[in-house]
């Protein structure tokens, strides 16, 4: 796999750091099934011993996320949701790491997400955005936000109110 030109890949023991500038991200993987290796501008993947499917399985998956970094630190990943509500106005605030979503069916008590990582949260109107290097936190993110509105003991054919991925 090629790394392009300013950013940079360490690999110590079980960890792999590609980092670009001030901005890093770093993955363990398995180092008793998988060799990794920085050689020439590249990094290569090989099997420890027998390869059998968790073998093949672990060499993959570090071969996913060290290009899911590279990729993250080059163009971030971003992840658009909207808000819907059709009984109560709903506003989305981001304070430190946690988003605040109020009056959510009238509710007193606002409801909290939490923002995993270096993960950065717009709300424009009823639009938000969730941007930031990595893929894992994004998602993860961005699911937070949207299962933090789940309704439970009403009739949601009724009760449609709610933040989705657009």
């Amino acid at each position: 796999m090629e790394i392009p030109a300013g950013l940079t890949v360490l690999v110590s023991k079980d960890k792999v750091t590609v980092s670009k500038g001030a901005d890093s991200l770093e993955h363990y993987y398995d180092s008793s099934k998988v060799k990794v290796a920085v050689e020439a501008g590249k990094v290569s993947f090989a099997p420890i011993g027998k390869q059998g499917r968790r073998v093949k399985s672990a060499l993959c998956t570090a071969e996913a996320h060290v290009r899911n970094m590279i990729l993250g630190l080059a163009t971030p990943y971003s992840k658009k949701l909207s808000l819907v509500y059709a009984h109560f106005p709903v506003t989305v605030e981001v304070k430190g790491s946690d988003v605040f979503i109020k009056n959510f069916l009238g509710e007193k008590l606002a409801r909290k997400a939490r923002i995993a990582g270096k993960t950065k949260v717009k709300v424009a109107g009823q639009d938000i955005t969730v941007e930031g290097p990595s893929k894992d936190d994004v998602g993860q993110t961005a699911n937070n936000i949207a299962k933090a509105t789940r309704i439970t003991n009403k009739d949601i054919r009724v009760f449609q109110d709610g933040i989705y991925y657009a």
